[in-house]
């Protein structure tokens, strides 16, 4: 982007979970980009953390490693906490950080359904609620990262699914009571990416080769195209975006499922 169209974040701050690799690392680096300050939360991979922050570094800014699980109450205050005493107030949380049980419906305990719900649904009102004192007064933004399984059927994905379809209703329902006090409340919905947590799939490359057949766009969705359209909706050209959920899948879900 260039001129008056150009989105600078310079002097906000943004908090960005699970951002340490794949979609997650995309978008705190274009944030850092923008010129906004970002805290990237992760979990276990210090070196893929430490790796993010180096690359941070070189765009001319200061990052925040935060170490937590975000599905843990503890966790989050912890969180919340050490942001507070080094930024002082959040301009933008993308909630990011995803968990889950990829087994067929037949085989989900109750444990597993827990444990997904958990780490994708109930994390993301848990952030908002502790980031809602850091943002009031200051327009924020908050973006959640869903998936098309949210409101598509696939393989192995019943836990998850269920988990991003509970997630997208509260992004709408967070909108309405919130949006009044100024902040906004979306979430994106990649198309396939293809980035380390892919792994995990059983049916890995026959997904990856029915989305490029299946893709209008031609290619697959890259994590830096997913991390473009949430710096957009973090600035002050998506003013009026309330509540709603931004497919970014090449056109993949419109022509239905291969």
């Amino acid at each position: 982007m260039s001129g008056s169209s150009r989105i600078d974040l310079s002097g906000r701050t943004a908090l960005v979970t699970g951002g340490s690799r794949g979609i997650g690392r995309a978008i705190a680096l274009e944030l850092a980009r923008a010129g906004a300050r970002v805290g990237v939360n992760y979990l276990r991979n210090r070196s893929a953390a430490e790796e993010t922050a180096a690359a941070i570094c070189t765009l001319g800014s200061e990052p925040l490693l935060l170490r937590a699980n975000v599905a843990a109450d503890e966790h989050l205050d912890r969180l919340f906490d050490e942001l507070r005493q080094a930024f002082g107030h959040l301009d933008l949380l993308v909630s990011n950080a995803a968990t889950g049980v990829l087994k067929p419906a037949t085989e989900i305990t109750a444990k597993h359904f827990d444990w997904t719900l958990a780490g994708n649904a109930r994390a993301f009102l848990g952030l908002v609620q502790r980031a809602l004192p850091l943002m009031e007064g200051r327009s924020g933004s908050v973006v959640a990262v869903s998936s098309l399984g949210a409101v598509r059927a696939l393989p192995y994905y019943t836990a998850v699914g269920a988990s991003k379809a509970a997630l997208e209703s509260l992004v709408r329902h967070l909108a309405l009571e919130l949006g009044p006090r100024g902040i906004r409340i979306n979430a994106v919905s990649p198309g396939v990416v293809e980035t380390e947590a892919l792994k995990h799939f059983p049916n890995r490359e026959q997904m990856l080769e029915s989305s490029r057949r299946a893709t209008p766009a031609g290619r697959l969705v890259t994590p830096e195209d997913v991390a473009r359209v949430v710096l957009w909706l973090a600035s002050d050209h998506a003013a009026m975006v309330h509540g709603q959920t931004i497919v970014v899948d090449g056109g993949y879900s419109i022509v239905g499922w291969p």
